[in-house]
């Protein structure tokens, strides 16, 4: 056997060992979270409020300040993020500088996001004043996904071939509206993949909401927040508290592996339509 072949195939066997010891761990986690966590999921698990110690009741506050956490962080990412990506494609050039910009970027999105807590919780919840509230932590996940929606938009305007842009251009159309009406079109469906992508990303991120915006749980508060000053519940770091700061956490395990099954299920959620908008993209440009 010609050895070119030989190691070829040996390749393809690692990769498909691999691949499928992945594909098992990801089946055995989600199983360990279905059969210890599904018991605890009803419908009052999904509307009610923590009652008796968090012994009882639901996480419905939890899951409200994660959509509220997510929906404000991804306000701001999104049109920064894509002006962002326009500018460093569409008019910035290929400068020296351009490209220490883009690897700062690559660079930023690779930071733990441990140090975007700690630099959230010395700028916006102790310089700015604004406490331990949802426009914090909102703000601190924005400088943590700001780069990876960036990389994304970056991508998919550089996947638009150069034709459609010179012959706007050739047609007469400004610099605008080449971009506007034959740049973004084209390249939406992966800017959004990427922004679906960041968007998971911060619905399951704990560290820095957990010195930013989130308590671990007050009788008194309410089970959706009023303002955007208030702190809140939330999913991932609510799965912290309960399995670390509780005093009986075994007495709460179903209730942490349900909230965790929850959260693993919004996030794949928020994954599957990633991947439905980029394969309704590709047969589209295959069309």
């Amino acid at each position: 056997m010609n050895k070119k072949i030989l190691k070829q195939r040996i390749y393809f066997q690692i990769f498909r060992v691999v691949t499928a010891s992945v594909i098992i761990f990801i089946l055995l986690m989600i199983g360990i979270f279905i059969t210890n966590g599904a018991s605890a999921i009803n419908w009052t698990f999904l509307t009610d409020k923590p009652r008796e110690g968090m012994t009882q009741g639901g996480i419905f506050p939890a899951i409200m300040g994660t959509l509220y956490l997510t929906l404000l962080t991804i306000a701001f990412a999104f049109p920064i993020g894509v002006a962002s990506a326009i500018y460093l494609v569409e008019y910035a050039g290929e400068s020296r500088l351009v490209q220490v910009i883009n690897s700062a970027i690559t660079n930023l999105a690779g930071v733990p996001s441990i140090i975007h807590g700690l630099f959230g919780f010395g700028l916006f919840v102790t310089y700015l004043q604004f406490g331990t509230s949802i426009l914090s932590g909102a703000l601190t996940l924005f400088l943590l996904v700001l780069p990876i929606v960036i990389s994304a938009a970056r991508e998919a305007l550089l996947t638009v071939p150069k034709s459609f842009r010179e012959g706007s251009l050739a047609l007469g159309a400004t610099k605008w509206q080449t971009v506007r009406e034959n740049v973004l079109p084209y390249g939406l469906p992966g800017i959004l993949t990427g922004a679906i992508l960041a968007l998971a990303r911060a619905a399951g991120e704990t560290a820095p909401i957990l010195l930013t915006a989130t308590f671990f749980f007050s009788a008194g508060a309410p089970a959706v927040p009023t303002s955007l000053l208030d702190g809140t519940m939330a999913l991932s770091t609510h799965i912290y508290y309960m399995a670390t700061q509780h005093p009986n956490p075994a007495l709460v395990r179903s209730l942490t592996y349900g909230t965790a099954l929850v959260l693993l299920l919004l996030v794949l959620s928020l994954n599957l339509v990633a991947i439905v908008i980029r394969t309704r993209h590709r047969r589209r440009r295959n069309w």
